[in-house]
């Protein structure tokens, strides 16, 4: 007997220690009490939001490379990650943003054979280049294409994210307890009810997000969180997870409850301070804010005391944001404004259950930009480009130079890339030995510059394409040049100002395959972009939709790929739309004459 009880006390003694390590060292550090009135907002405009973070980065997130063989990870442009309320919008019976669609967030929905075939790559980016010509089954020219594959040399097994900073910013204003289809906007950006039954709110999608995202966390990852209405909270301060009761915080994140106005602003900036807590100049970790909000931030929050005037400063300071709307569409400036800041990307969430499954697939990619201040540099005395699809930088292509602000990792399967592509539609301006120059700089994240050269040539053909990497790049380049023209005309349309003709198929097909921004009309939509417009498809385009229907299909069958049914999903819906009698529309003049 005295022997058990000595061998019990041998073992129930460390038992005790280890619990009350446990206590002494887990806790629960949640700070938020919704009844609280005490408020933790801050202005930092004595030092506009700067943080010395990241000075001296070490590019150490990569293991050396096994003997025994494994699967590259490729690379995909920043920015817009999907172009969910695109279709959810049409969907619902009403005209999308023109920002819901853009060509990155398209791409980034599909994979590429990025024509690197049998190469091997041996840095951290190789571009790889493909040619195609093509005649345009719209304006019958013959159409130049340069694809710019997006390689890596990272092994998928090694790859291993850095640790995290992360600050992880919610919105808890009134309007997240609205469903996704309880309201839109009007012309006067006026919430106005819809009747359509109700299901899960924005904060329910947004807090099961956020808690399925802690699952990707590893103990020596520091985790802070902040809430915001018209003020902002400190509910959580950033510190190791291993220090904090992770089922404690999960259950008070579930627990939330949405209150109060919107002030994006405060919130962002109480992140920012959150980050001056930790040790300055630590080359193990990553910075990152991840932003969530279902309101529609205007204009005025480019501002450099604003949301995205404060995050594009941070990104210059190594805390780079990823922006997530809740069932919201960001309009055309600040998805732009977004899509060229240094290491930010953008995602629209409308289900708990999607956004899960996408943070088990790339959670590490998304918090994780490998590629910085990339330059492509055309040197020809033939051809010159004429349009940028996949960047978005495009606007700020010349004749000779494309800009690409961030790559980050993307998965691969059967030696394709998911988004792994950029597209360059290209003028001939003169004849000659058809010899094309590619000359590319970019910087790592420890701000080490490098360069490639390659030389490329067109084939002596009428029609062809180098793979069916690029030829898929074509397809939903077109696809999404239709869909953003047919905004840009129906948005007019909706807003009363129409003054060309859209009934005739002939005067559609001539703009309909315009690259969007080189639109006169392009930098107008903004201002239209607040009015909800029912979804609307006139004759003209009803035919350009059922023209290009055809040729989409045929090219799927070409191509043997099932990922391009939902933009036939999508085509097929707007062909069901009753199109729209122009010629008896009463057309209202907009006789406002004040220009800000």
């Amino acid at each position: 007997m005295k022997h058990i009880l000595i061998l019990l006390a041998t073992l129930i003694i460390p038992l005790s220690a280890m619990s009350k390590k446990v206590d002494i060292n887990i806790t629960d550090d949640w700070e938020y009490n919704a009844s609280s009135e005490v408020l933790n907002s801050r202005n930092l405009s004595s030092n506009n939001g700067k943080v010395n973070l990241n000075s001296n980065l070490n590019f150490n997130m990569i293991a050396p490379a096994p003997k025994t063989f494994s699967k590259k990870l490729g690379l995909a442009v920043g920015g817009a990650k999907d172009t969910n309320n695109f279709w959810e919008n049409i969907k619902n019976g009403y005209l999308p943003k023109i920002s819901s669609i853009t060509y990155e967030g398209e791409f980034y929905q599909h994979y590429f054979d990025t024509g690197l075939g049998e190469k091997e790559c041996k840095y951290l980016f190789c571009p790889s280049y493909s040619t195609a010509k093509r005649i345009n089954i719209f304006t019958k020219e013959e159409d130049y294409f340069l694809s710019v594959g997006l390689n890596s040399n990272i092994d998928e097994k090694n790859f291993k994210r850095k640790k995290l900073n992360l600050v992880v910013v919610l919105d808890i204003s009134g309007s997240m307890g609205a469903s996704f289809n309880s309201y839109y906007y009007d012309r006067f950006g006026k919430k106005i009810k819809n009747k359509e039954k109700e299901t899960k709110t924005k904060i329910e999608i947004a807090t099961e997000s956020i808690v399925a995202m802690l699952s990707h966390l590893r103990d020596d990852d520091r985790l802070g969180i902040v809430l915001f209405d018209d003020k902002a909270y400190r509910a959580k301060p950033l510190r190791a997870l291993r220090f904090s009761n992770i089922k404690a915080i999960k259950e008070h994140i579930l627990a939330l409850k949405e209150r109060g106005g919107t002030n994006w602003s405060a919130g962002y900036k109480e992140a920012l301070e959150l980050f001056k807590s930790i040790e300055s100049n630590s080359s193990e970790y990553e910075n990152r804010i991840i932003f969530l909000t279902d309101a529609m931030p205007n204009t005025g929050e480019l501002k450099k005391d604003r949301l995205f005037g404060l995050a594009k400063r941070a990104s210059e300071n190594g805390i780079h944001t990823t922006f997530i709307g809740i069932g919201v569409d960001f309009n055309n400036d600040l998805v732009e404004y977004v899509s060229k800041t240094r290491g930010a990307n953008y995602f629209s969430v409308h289900s708990s259950s999607e956004f899960k499954k996408l943070l088990n697939r790339e959670f590490d990619y998304m918090v994780t930009p490998l590629v910085y201040d990339l330059v492509l540099k055309l040197d020809s005395k033939e051809y010159q480009i004429d349009a940028v699809y996949g960047s978005p930088e495009a606007n700020l292509a010349t004749g000779e130079i494309m800009k690409v602000n961030t790559l980050f990792p993307s998965s691969t399967e059967a030696n394709r890339t998911k988004g792994g592509i950029i597209l360059l539609k290209l003028k001939k301006i003169k004849d000659g030995d058809g010899k094309i120059t590619l000359n590319v700089s970019y910087k790592d994240i420890n701000n080490k510059s490098y360069s490639n050269s390659q030389n490329v040539k067109f084939k002596n053909k009428k029609e062809y394409y180098d793979n069916l990497g690029i030829r898929k790049a074509i397809l939903i380049s077109d696809y999404v040049t239709i869909m953003k023209n047919w905004l840009i005309d129906t948005r007019a349309l909706c807003n009363d100002s129409v003054n060309w003709v859209m009934d005739d198929t002939i005067a559609v097909m001539k703009r309909c395959m315009i690259f969007p921004p080189k639109r006169p009309l392009y930098p107008t939509v903004k201002t239209w972009e607040r009015k909800s417009c029912p979804l609307q498809v006139s004759k003209g385009y009803q035919e350009i939709f059922r023209i290009f229907r055809n040729h989409f299909k045929k090219e799927m069958e070409i191509l043997k790929d099932d990922s391009l049914n939902l933009e036939l999903k999508v085509l097929d819906r707007l062909l069901e739309e009753q199109p729209v009698d122009i010629k008896n529309k009463k057309v209202k003049k907009d006789d406002w004459e004040f220009v800000e």
